[in-house]
């Protein structure tokens, strides 16, 4: 890889969030006392980019914010965290993307999501990144910018003769011009229920089978199950699921943003699938198990 072109290449959201803890999740019309808030940089795309940097490995963010506070803050925490962040656009008169998640007593989170800038996202801020891609370099996507931005981002990658990484995160099933591009697709349960329309993933064993049905669509698959582990499947190929490491939970929250992390940097460095996803388990693990604000 040239000097030019960057091992990780993050093309997708960032959010500004809002933590709020409760003793649990509010029903429907209920209204719940919280014990603490505070705010965080975030966002799959920020997050997974912090993630990659992290492990050593040069990271780039493709990005869309305001010229607000929220704004300023996520792009001070890619540049905190050595994140290239010379793509991440700021806009006028808009406002950026945002969320507020509430976390139980057991760790466990909700959340909601407005997108703002990240939608802004497509062909120009593409084309402006367009040097930084090479043929060792994988490109992120998530499901919180448009569909089509993803592929004219995921078009350009392959062009370069670079990896397209896609967790399908939210469940959205993607286009067909997006699907004939990616070459590992990673969801969690609730996404592989969804795009593998299997009744029920709260196994390894239904992991693997869920992660056998997306191999027919993508060369790829990564199916995590949470506490339980994550299954992969290369089509044609291995197919392993790997048990999780055992830890005391803190919190959920952020650990599939960090797999997704590592398991690009650990690609992008020229690892196998099963060291990738190894080295993936083992840093969510740790993530769930330390304790945070």
């Amino acid at each position: 890889m040239t000097s030019n072109n960057t091992a990780v290449v993050v093309f997708g959201s960032l959010h500004y969030d809002i933590i709020v803890k409760g003793s649990h999740r509010p029903r429907k019309g209920e209204t719940v006392a919280g014990s603490a808030w505070y705010p965080k940089c975030g966002g799959k795309g920020g997050n997974q980019a912090v993630s990659a940097a992290k492990h050593g490995v040069k990271t780039a963010m493709i990005g869309a914010v305001a010229d607000d506070e929220f704004g300023h803050a996520l792009v001070r925490n890619l540049a905190d965290h050595n994140v290239d962040h010379r793509f991440v656009r700021t806009l006028k008169g808009a406002a950026s993307g945002m969320s507020v998640a509430i976390f139980d007593s057991e760790g466990d989170y909700g959340a909601v999501f407005v997108s703002g800038t990240n939608l802004e996202l497509g062909d120009s801020d593409v084309s402006e990144a367009s040097g930084i891609f090479g043929p060792r370099s994988v490109l992120v996507l998530q499901n919180e910018v448009a569909d089509e931005a993803n592929v004219a981002a995921a078009c350009a990658v392959k062009q370069a003769g670079g990896t397209v990484l896609l967790n399908a995160a939210p469940a959205r099933s993607p286009s067909a011009a997006l699907t004939a591009l990616v070459d590992i697709v990673v969801v969690n349960a609730v996404e592989a229920e969804a795009l593998a329309s299997i009744p029920s993933v709260d196994s390894l064993d239904t992991a693997l089978e869920a992660a056998r049905i997306l191999a027919r669509q993508y060369p790829v698959a990564v199916v995590t199950a949470g506490g339980e582990g994550v299954a992969f499947v290369e089509r044609g190929g291995s197919e392993k699921a790997v048990a999780a490491v055992k830890v005391k939970l803190v919190s959920t929250h952020g650990a599939g943003d960090e797999f997704i992390g590592v398991l690009a940097a650990q690609i992008a460095s020229g690892a196998t699938l099963e060291t990738a996803v190894a080295a993936a388990n083992e840093a969510a693990a740790i993530l769930v198990s330390t304790p945070r604000n």
